[in-house]
This record gives structure tokens, sequence and C-alpha cells, in this order.
């Protein structure tokens, strides 16, 4: 799978972004303390702007930011050979992966947040302006993969195309390494509110008080 397949699976920009919401929650529900999170959720990033984020711990991330214009999704997998610092030479970002981005979102192409000393840390990138009626990617010829995977759009996205609370729960359970109730889970990607029951099944050492700050980060209904 790559970035043009993604683009395909991806759902409308308000299911995104409330699926991405959700994952947010959840994440930090099993995970208090927020530098083990993998899923975040800043409903005030900027003015006007809200960010989904993922990061690893291994070097792969993404952020997606969602504004009047639109929404604008980056993934950096650090072992794709589309890495700008996959060559020997300078680094530059893989051709086509930037070239196309519309006016409205080059900001965030050169935004020092997704930079490193200014080389745009990116090897897959989506956006769907405000009015269109399907995601866009560059044109873009790809390398050789073993893996099927040589932007890391397949292992970077895997949550936000297939966002069943199943393949949450799966990939919870074993990323924290504890079990995850599905149910709990699917109330939560259906933004129902956080009930001391739900709390329970999916860590029963966290209370509603201790989710105050996250629960208006994140924006998910009390």
């Amino acid at each position: 799978m790559t970035v043009h397949d993604v683009a395909r699976a991806l759902p409308g920009m308000e299911e995104l972004r409330e699926h991405c919401r959700g994952i947010a929650m959840l994440d930090a529900v099993l995970s208090p303390e927020w530098d083990a999170r993998y899923y975040c959720f800043d409903a005030q990033w900027d003015e006007g702007e809200q960010m989904a984020s993922m990061r690893d711990g291994m070097g792969g991330e993404y952020a997606i930011v969602f504004s009047a214009a639109g929404a604008w999704v980056r993934g950096f997998d650090h072992e794709s050979p589309m890495s700008p610092w996959a060559r020997m030479d300078a680094p530059r970002v893989w051709p086509g992966v930037l070239d196309d981005v519309p006016d409205a979102f080059r900001p965030y192409v050169t935004e020092a947040a997704f930079c490193d000393e200014d080389v745009a840390t990116v090897t897959c990138c989506v956006w769907r302006a405000a009015g269109d009626t399907a995601w866009r990617a560059g044109t873009i010829t790809f390398p050789e993969a073993g893996d099927g995977d040589p932007d890391g759009a397949d292992m970077l996205f895997e949550l936000l195309v297939d966002r069943s609370p199943e393949a949450y729960a799966a990939w919870a359970s074993a990323y924290y390494e504890t079990p995850v109730d599905v149910e709990a889970v699917r109330a939560l990607l259906a933004r129902r509110p956080l009930t001391p029951e739900i709390l329970a099944a999916l860590n029963p050492d966290v209370e509603l008080a201790d989710l105050a700050e996250d629960i208006a980060e994140i924006g998910y209904p009390a």
C-alpha cells in the first residue's frame, strides 16, 4: 500500500477528524503518561487549526492539520527508502511527494515542527481542500520495496484506513500489552460521553478527574 491507496481509503474530513479525536482519547485513557502515547489530538494547535498526530517512538510519525482550508496529512517513515536521509548526498524530499501541494497548504511544508534543519521530514503526503470530493497525493515514481510499503503509508496510517473498533482494540492490546475491551473502544470511537463504566473497562486505575486536561485538549465531549 502506498499513499495513493491511503488517499482512496480515507473517509471525509469530518469523519477522519472525529476518528482521530477518538483514538487520541482512547490512548489518553490507556496511557496516562503522555510520553508513552501513540496517538494525540490538539483541538487548539494554532488559531483556527487542529492537529492529529502519531509517533511510534522509533522514528515513524504523522501529523494531520485540519483548518478552514481543508486537511493536510504528512507521514514520515525513517526506514523508508524515500526518506530524505536515505541517500548519501544532501538530504532532499523524494520527487513528487510535495511538488503538487496546493498553495493553501504550503505553510505546513516548511513548518518548523515538520522539518529537520529546513528539510521536510516526510515520505508521504495527502491533502484535501475544502470543497474537494476526494483526497489527493502527488505524482510519484515509487522505489522498489520488499515489503510493498515504499513510503511507509501502510504502516503509518493503518488505523486511519481500518477504523473499526476491532482494529484499534487489537493494536492497543499488543502495543500496551494489556487486554482492551472492544465495546469500550466502540463507545469512544462513537464519541459517547466518558462514564466510570467505560473507564473501568479500559483502565481501572484512571478516573474521570484524571483526564480533565486531556479531555479539554482533545476536545472530546465530557
